[in-house]
C-alpha cells in the first residue's frame, strides 16, 4: 500500500482543517495517508508522496519553508504537492508559475480596482509573488502541484504582528473563505499526479 503524508503548519488552525480534507480526498484512492502538523513530521524518507501546505501572512508560513528546505534532497525523488491558505488573491488569471501547475480556488482572486494601475497591496497579493519563494527554496526540484485556497481569517486568534500585517497591508475583513469543494477538487487530482494506481488498478493487480 502506498503511504501519503499530509503535513501542515497553521497560525490558528485552519489550515489544519484544510490538510485533514485533502488528506480525506487522497485516502479514497486507496493510499494510507497520515496527515500531520509539521513538528510530528520527522521526515519524508518513507512515503510514496508528500503534501505540504500552510498560510500567507507575511509571506509563506516559514516552519513550511523551513521544512522544504531540510529536505531538500528528498524532492528530487519524492513527488511533492504543495498548498497555500490566503485572504487576499488578485486576479492575474495564471495557470502555472514558473512551468509548475498551479491550481486557484475561483472564489478567491479579485480583480485590480483600477486595471492597469495596480495598488501596492494588490501587487503583493499576485500568485508569483506567493510562490517564487516557495519554488525557490526547492530548486532544482519542482512540486507536482500547487493549490491555491481561501483561509478563514480570525484577528483575535493572530499575533499582534500578524493583525498589524494584516489591516494595514492585506486589508481584508475578517471570515472564513475556505471552498472546500474546490479543495478537494485540487486534492482528487493528486494520487494521479504521485503516479498512484487508480482504485480499479489496484483491484485488477490483486485478482491478477
Amino acid at each position: 500500500m502506498k503511504r501519503i503524508l499530509v503535513t501542515y503548519a497553521t497560525m490558528a488552525g485552519s489550515t489544519a482543517e484544510v490538510a485533514q480534507v485533502i488528506g480525506e480526498e487522497i485516502a479514497k484512492s486507496g493510499a494510507q495517508v497520515d496527515v500531520l502538523p509539521l513538528a510530528e513530521a520527522k521526515s519524508p524518507k518513507d512515503y510514496d508522496g508528500v503534501v505540504v501546505g500552510g498560510p500567507m501572512i507575511m509571506g509563506w508560513h516559514r516552519d513550511a519553508l523551513r521544512f522544504l528546505k531540510t529536505h531538500h534532497e528528498a524532492w528530487q525523488r519524492i513527488p511533492l504537492a504543495v498548498f497555500v491558505t490566503a485572504i487576499s488573491l488578485t486576479q492575474t488569471g495564471e495557470t502555472s508559475v514558473d512551468g509548475v501547475p498551479v491550481y486557484v480556488d475561483d472564489r478567491l482572486p479579485k480583480p485590480p480596482l483600477t486595471a492597469g494601475r495596480p495598488t501596492f497591496r494588490e501587487r503583493y497579493a499576485r500568485v508569483t509573488n506567493y510562490l517564487r519563494p516557495i519554488l525557490a527554496a526547492l530548486r532544482p526540484a519542482r512540486p507536482v502541484s500547487i493549490g491555491v485556497f481561501g483561509g478563514r481569517l480570525e484577528y483575535g486568534r493572530l499575533p499582534w504582528w500578524g493583525v498589524l500585517f494584516v489591516m494595514l497591508i492585506i486589508q481584508a475583513p475578517a471570515g472564513d473563505r475556505r471552498n472546500w469543494a474546490a479543495i478537494r477538487s485540487w486534492a482528487a487530482e493528486l494520487p494521479a499526479a504521485f503516479g498512484l494506481a487508480a482504485p480499479e488498478a489496484q483491484e485488477l493487480a490483486q485478482m491478477a
